[in-house]
């Protein structure tokens, strides 16, 4: 491989990518649109056409405002890449720095800046324009300030260690340096799992206990028939920011979490909500969240053993527009350039990760059907589907590639038929 190969690969995927994603693009609007003026049989009787036609727009507008965001990030990947982006940013940095461990991280931290600068207001005007539009936003200003201003800090307090721990291990640990910084990753993955429920997801929401004694009387009686431990049921006010309803469980042991959105509670009834945690306790019983926990770890071990020969080769840096003479040290650029590229060349097996997560749906629903009831679990979903505006009839191929949960026609037959 040579660096004028390398840039011809390269360009050629991403074009590929690109003109897959617009294609997928264009049959999801197209599906959409061709099926906005009746709803679906097996919905008819509970959501109106005038909810399934806010659902079409909203779905078609998502999309349309996904092909803009597609439009920005491969300009702004070209522009950091073959026209010199990153090198320029290089430049910057080393001329404050010097060449380092500082400069390294520096490296890093200043490309983290720019990328979410130019993401700031894409993500305001998802927020306050399309979730607007729709009904979906309860969001002010201030607090899309105070969230971004937290999650800067906590990004930066998380990963500037975890940055210095790899660059070191890149820089002194020889050539099995990715084994080890793969067994750094694995170990900071299950530490932030552990610390999600009671010190980070805090810093973002309310959570108080569920109140509703009956509900809770319900739920307990679910986790003594599944046997399942918790520690403790929380309601989130996710009304703060959106009106978007949803579960959910997190943590490990002694600090695992139910969690329901306020806005779940306030319009499902107590057997569909019990339905609904059915689902995810399914997810957990069936072992679903250690195989996805697993199934990462894997996967991440052969893209780090990747980066390991990537980075000791030359043509790797020349061929994305990068000069690693005048670095100062390349394993900071090695770990941006693999970061930036890897999704172009995977994209097109995003289905098969959908497969497996899939399964995994339709037996969660199973498990639901079990040990609560389908009837209340498919009134929850109708109505979730609902509130949510999320479309009854996506393209079948778009949804293969972006979806992780089955599409809802074929997600309630397949419950139904349990």
């Amino acid at each position: 491989m040579n660096s004028v190969s390398f840039t011809v690969l390269f360009t050629g995927f991403l074009a590929l990518s690109v003109a897959l994603q617009f294609w997928l693009a264009h049959r999801q609007i197209r599906h959409i649109a061709r099926h906005r003026g009746q709803v679906p049989a097996d919905f008819a009787e509970k959501i109106s056409l005038a909810s399934h036609q806010k659902a079409a727009d909203y779905s078609i507008t998502k999309t349309q405002f996904g092909q803009v965001l597609l439009v920005v990030e491969v300009a702004v990947l070209l522009a950091l890449t073959l026209f010199g982006g990153l090198q320029w940013l290089s430049d910057l940095v080393l001329s404050y720095t010097g060449p380092g461990m500082l400069y390294q991280i520096g490296l890093i931290a200043a490309y983290s800046v720019v990328s979410g600068v130019i993401g700031i207001p894409l993500s305001l005007y998802s927020q306050f324009v399309i979730e607007e539009r729709f009904g979906f936003n309860n969001m002010t200003i201030g607090l899309f300030i105070t969230d971004l201003v937290k999650s800067t800090l906590l990004m930066s307090a998380l990963m500037l260690p975890l940055l210095w721990v790899i660059l070191t291990l890149m820089e002194k640990a020889g050539q099995l340096w990715w084994l080890y910084a793969w067994a750094v990753f694995c170990g900071f993955q299950l530490l932030v799992m552990v610390l999600y429920p009671n010190l980070i997801a805090p810093l973002f929401n309310k959570f108080s206990p569920l109140a509703d004694e009956a509900l809770k009387a319900r739920i307990e009686d679910l986790m003594q028939r599944v046997s399942f431990a918790s520690g403790g049921l929380f309601v989130m006010d996710g009304s703060r920011r959106s009106t978007h309803s949803n579960a959910y469980f997190s943590g490990f042991g002694k600090v695992k979490r139910i969690v329901f959105y306020d806005t779940l509670l306030e319009r499902l009834e107590p057997a569909e909500i019990e339905a609904v945690l059915a689902h995810e306790l399914g997810h957990f019983k069936l072992n679903h969240i250690k195989k996805r926990i697993a199934l990462m770890f894997v996967m991440t071990l052969p893209f780090l053993a990747l980066l390991g020969y990537l980075k000791n080769q030359v043509w790797f840096y020349t061929g994305l527009g990068v000069d690693p003479m005048a670095l100062g040290g390349t394993d900071a650029m090695a770990l941006l350039l693999f970061m930036l590229i890897m999704p172009v060349f995977t994209f097109v097996f995003s289905p098969l990760m959908s497969i497996g997560s899939r399964k995994h749906e339709f037996e969660a629903d199973a498990f639901a059907a079990k040990h609560a009831s389908a009837d209340d679990l498919r009134n929850a979903l109708v109505k979730m589907y609902d509130d949510n505006a999320s479309t009854l009839t996506p393209d079948p191929l778009h949804s293969t590639f972006y979806d992780s949960h089955p599409p809802a026609s074929i997600r309630i037959q397949h419950l139904m038929a349990n």
